[in-house]
């Protein structure tokens, strides 16, 4: 009998002292998919890193037990190792080279080259790059995907669905490829462009190629893959075929409890006056079509925006807000507010949560104390004491820690200390600290998108309820913006759905699933 694919023996790892990983015993064969489940901070990114030979693990001491490729031992020295034994990676967050097309990105270290006489004879240092075989190569490797992304597109201009199926066809583009890692794919990607992704992992497992995929969509492991292996606090609790569980069971496994969705608002949506007023609205922003928006948001309310990728969902926030060139006019309490200028939103006591936390959302190698306090500090004054009559003022450093660890406690942020570097916690954890930030300048208006995006369903409650008693007990007015129609249902009063660049229609958040589908696939002339 053939060895498996992959065997890991007694895994562990511990960071300065703290296990975080304990036994981990699992096997894969060739062409299985393996969904990896558990909440943020369970040990399945460290895991990962293990098996691709991140250089985390080995500047930290390494790692306890054995990893076996084909019935043979191996001990990667780096991912450079991993991608030559034929495992792929794509990461949580991109690793992509900002200036270079998607065709470069998917090519790079493997670009076909054209040989010519003066390379003939001083060198193959001489060739140039052959485009053609390039675009080709490229091409085919999106092709696998079975979706459209633009491979000329510079990766600075790409919405962030188009960089993750980047991320993804370059691994596509390995012939080597025998087993693909993909750690949270689908959390950037609405649930049309998931259902592609997931049809393309059917199609790797069927030419050979073993997936191990982790996301928090429990539903898409139960769909795609042939077992769940289930982690919670650095073990596995779970190992079991898919096909013998179920979103449920799966939940009380990953958290030792219960898991109930925050319940929906179910309050008269507030009859108060238009707090903020969009008009012809139009944003230039790279993968979003934002023609002609205007719309009317009450005071008070939590308005939900949701539409297909692509139609004008998350232009509408970036726009507003001076993230990218914006036209049209926006009044707030009845001041019209200018748009393409960032610090004047922030003054009007507007926040904003972006979909793209790394890139926007945190300071990814200061401490979360620095993270959550210093928009405050920086625009409204915030944690400072005068000294010398108030000629200087001066950090306050109690007063960051105190609310530092006030947001902790609030999200159930999972960190070490409050000192700890933005960079280190997990990706759902460095969600919660964007929150945190808005939360602490104390806004009039919130803007929040994605929200839940790469939150285990734990803390996907959690996220809601704190959004829901931050508008009830603050009066903060909440636009917010998602991919999941059911998580806006969950708790907005209305739900404005987004086709074609232009508000489709307004609904009452109690509506039918099918009414707001009606909206998505509409064509607004």
């Amino acid at each position: 009998m053939n060895a498996p694919l992959l065997e890991l023996k007694n895994i562990k790892k511990d960071f300065f002292g703290n296990q975080v990983l304990t036994d981990i015993n699992l096997t894969l064969n060739e062409g299985e998919v393996l969904g990896l489940v558990g909440e943020n901070g369970a040990g399945k990114s460290t895991l990962m890193k293990i098996l691709f030979g991140m250089n985390v693990i080995r500047d930290t001491g390494g790692y306890g037990g054995d990893v076996l490729l084909n019935g043979q031992k191996v001990n990667f020295a780096s991912p450079f190792d991993a991608l030559a034994a034929g495992i792929g990676m794509v990461h949580q967050e991109f690793s992509l080279i900002p200036g270079f097309s998607a065709t470069e990105n998917i090519l790079l270290n493997r670009e076909p080259q054209k040989k010519s006489v003066v390379s003939e004879v001083f060198g193959q240092r001489l060739n140039t790059l052959d485009r053609s075989a390039m675009r080709k190569g490229a091409s085919d490797a999106i092709e696998k995907m079975g979706v459209e992304i633009d491979g000329e597109m510079v990766i600075n201009d790409m919405p962030v669905g188009h960089k993750q199926f980047t991320e993804i066809a370059r691994e596509l583009s390995k012939e080597q490829l025998k087993l693909l890692i993909l750690d949270e794919p689908t959390a950037v990607l609405t649930e049309r462009e998931a259902a592609a992704l997931l049809d393309s992992i059917r199609g790797m497992s069927s030419r050979g190629i073993a997936v191990i995929f982790i996301t928090h969509r429990l539903q898409e492991i139960l769909n795609v893959c042939d077992k769940v292996v289930v982690m919670r606090d650095g073990e596995i609790v779970k190992d079991v075929a898919a096909q013998e569980t179920n979103v449920t069971e799966i939940t009380r496994w990953m958290v030792g409890r219960s898991v109930n969705a925050a319940a929906a608002s179910h309050r008269e949506p507030p009859e108060s006056d238009t707090v903020m007023s969009i008009r012809r609205l139009w944003v230039d922003m790279p993968g979003e079509t934002v023609r002609d928006v205007s719309l009317d948001v009450r005071r008070g309310e939590i308005l939900g925006i949701g539409g297909l990728a692509g139609q004008g969902k998350l232009g509408i926030p970036n726009g507003v807000m001076g993230l990218y060139q914006a036209g049209g006019t926006v009044t707030f309490e009845g001041k019209e507010i200018p748009l393409n200028a960032p610090r004047k939103c922030l003054d009007s006591q507007l926040a904003f949560v972006s979909e793209d936390r790394r890139g926007v959302g945190l300071l990814l190698d200061e401490s979360l104390e620095w993270n959550i306090a210093f928009p405050a500090m920086q625009i409204q004054d915030k944690f400072l004491k005068p000294l010398l009559g108030g000629l200087i003022k001066w950090r306050d450093e109690k007063a960051i820690a105190d609310v530092t660890k006030r947001y902790i406690d609030e999200l159930q942020i999972r960190c070490t200390s409050s000192r700890q570097k933005a960079k280190e916690l997990s990706g759902g954890n460095q969600q919660k600290v964007c929150l945190a930030k808005a939360f602490a300048l104390e806004p009039q208006f919130l803007f929040v998108s994605e929200p839940t995006r790469g939150i285990d369903v734990g803390a996907k409650a959690l996220v809601l309820e704190a959004l829901k008693k931050f508008n009830r007990e603050s009066g903060v007015t909440i636009v917010m913006i998602s991919s999941e129609l059911e998580e806006l249902r969950q708790i907005c009063d209305r739900i404005a759905i987004v086709s074609g660049g232009r508000i489709a229609g307004i609904l009452p958040a109690t509506d039918s699933s099918e009414d707001f589908g009606a909206l998505m696939v509409s064509q607004v002339v």
